[in-house]
């Protein structure tokens, strides 16, 4: 039996992806090129713990949250740790310079909120001083370019950051711990430097030629004019400084007290517009989360400004559409690439958005008790803007990137406006009878709403464990003129999804993540029980146990 020509592989990103099956290649060729995609197999085994869990993409946060489950913390306060600690392990996806979201299970009332801490435009910024270049490539989230790229690189490609004021929030409102004893981890990770692995090496060589650009970025992160060898150490200048003022003062002196005042002074001789008035009125926004049922489940998440309206516009598609059985079939994946191409076709419509890219890292969290947070938070590119602030050592957010430079438009740079499109989807559910919770979601920009709506369909559709739903094989969708299909999903999957939709066979791999990065922990309300689990080809993701 012959294939349609259908199968494609086309330039994404850095890379180059091309694999064509003409249609006079018959099925021994299909299954043995299908099955050699790739010459190993990944798995993490799934962790398990009465103490809570923390699962976040590197170990040393894990480890950092973990150890305030340990100290009698609970999951908002294991969440805030790991968090901050990610600045010093993981500085080019978050820091105190981003923004993004947390989704919060409070057990004993039974209640689900949201804290949106997305970054706020300056109010007296000057669109005019965005103007359009029509001889560069489209910006990060596909609007027309601007001159010099000063909406990506850059002092005025920031945004008033809302990560520190959300963190505190969360913490305040629902954590057990000391404010300082909860960034202890990350003053400790701050102080020691970042180690260079392979993994941190290949994070700085993507953006070299950027951080270049900003004198205290390239001092930290390229200290002799190239990418750091693994095996080294770099210090991270001001950044545990910072946090020590942070502990010993409390949040709002990033705002409102000295540590304000330097981040003015930097932001101001850099060019940005941001003004201490922006910075001390600054408030990260505490409410009920949103919701809808998917199946026997309740699904909370962030509000209108995330991803979550895609995921419960695809999750009706499936409910409408997809009659689950004991396992996925090849109707299941099929089901799930309509129902995201017609709920990304919606959000670009609403939006006016067409394609949107950056780099995120997502926590989540459960404690004994059953609390559980999902955070996501980001500096939306990779190192975000580039620029480090010299006084205070902080990695600061790109953000301006995801406002429209052209005026009357959904999402227009206006002074005043916060972010209010996202990607980023972090959700908890928890089914009817209270039994089974869990708490998901991932980095990846575009890609992270199709692989948090796959996981969450084979969790509640099929009634997965988490080891079993992340290593799943995964496809993405997302409105684009083709679907990605990982190479290990069945082989009778790929030929059915090749007769409704063009395909691009692209293996999950380190780099580039392709199908997201995603991480979540579920906990067992009758035998208490806890798990956590995370990308499988992320090398330095990783579950840990309170």
């Amino acid at each position: 039996m012959s294939l349609p020509n259908r199968i494609i592989r086309k330039p994404y990103g850095e890379i180059l992806l091309i694999l064509v099956i003409p249609s006079e290649f018959e099925t021994d060729y299909w299954e043995h090129r299908m099955h050699n995609a790739e010459q190993w197999h990944l798995r993490k085994p799934l962790l398990s713990s009465p103490n809570g869990m923390v699962a976040a993409q590197h170990w040393r946060a894990a480890e950092a949250g973990a150890a305030m489950l340990a100290q009698g913390g609970n999951a908002i306060d294991a969440a805030v740790a790991c968090a901050f600690a990610l600045s010093a392990v993981e500085p080019w996806m978050s820091g105190l310079g981003g923004s993004g979201y947390a989704v919060i299970w409070q057990a004993t009332e039974q209640q689900a909120y949201t804290i949106n801490f997305q970054g706020v435009v300056p109010q007296n910024i000057d669109p005019k001083a965005y103007p359009l270049e029509p001889s560069l490539p489209d910006s990060l989230m596909g609007f027309p370019a601007v001159k010099d790229r000063c909406n990506e690189l850059g002092y005025g490609s920031i945004l008033i950051p809302g990560a520190v004021a959300g963190l505190a929030l969360a913490l305040e409102r629902f954590g057990k711990l000391e404010y300082d004893q909860v960034l202890t981890p990350a003053i400790d990770l701050a102080a020691q430097g970042l180690p260079v692995d392979w993994h941190t090496t290949l994070q700085i060589s993507l953006q070299q030629h950027e951080l270049a650009l900003d004198p205290a970025a390239a001092s930290i992160y390229l200290p002799t004019g190239c990418p750091p060898q693994p095996g080294s150490r770099l210090p991270l200048g001001a950044l545990a400084k910072t946090l020590r003022i942070l502990a010993d003062k409390g949040p709002r002196e990033f705002y409102q007290g000295e540590l304000a005042e330097q981040l003015y002074l930097d932001l101001h001789a850099g060019g940005s517009a941001i003004s201490q008035e922006d910075l001390a009125a600054y408030q990260a926004i505490l409410s009920p989360a949103s919701s809808f049922q998917h199946r026997n489940a309740c699904i909370y998440g962030a509000d209108a400004s995330s991803g979550l309206q895609r995921l419960q516009d695809t999750l009706a598609y499936d409910a409408l559409h997809l009659q689950p059985g004991a396992q996925p079939d090849e109707h299941t994946f099929i089901v799930y690439a309509k129902g995201l191409n017609q709920a990304f076709q919606a959000h670009y419509a609403r939006t006016g958005l067409a394609d949107e890219k950056g780099c995120t890292t997502h926590i989540s969290t459960v404690d004994s008790e059953g609390n559980m947070v999902a955070l996501t938070t980001t500096l939306l590119n990779r190192f975000g803007s580039q620029v480090v602030l010299p006084r205070s050592g902080l990695l600061m957010n790109n953000a301006i990137s995801y406002f429209d430079p052209r005026p009357g438009r959904p999402t227009s740079l206006t002074g005043g406006k916060r972010i209010n499109s996202s990607n980023m989807c972090p959700l908890i559910a928890i089914n009817d009878n209270n039994s089974t919770q869990f708490a998901l979601g991932a980095s990846g920009a575009n890609y992270i709403v199709p692989a948090v709506t796959q996981l969450t369909a084979l969790l509640l559709d099929y009634g997965m464990d988490l080891e079993q739903a992340f290593h799943w094989p995964r496809i993405d969708a997302g409105g684009r003129p083709d679907v990605r299909v990982d190479p290990t999903l069945p082989t009778t999957f790929i030929k059915a999804l090749a007769e409704v939709f063009t395909l691009e066979i692209a293996p999950l791999m380190v780099f580039p993540k392709l199908y997201a990065c995603p991480s979540a922990v579920q906990r067992n309300a009758e035998n208490g029980l806890c798990f956590g689990m995370t990308d499988p080809s992320s090398p330095i993701a990783a579950a840990r146990a309170g």
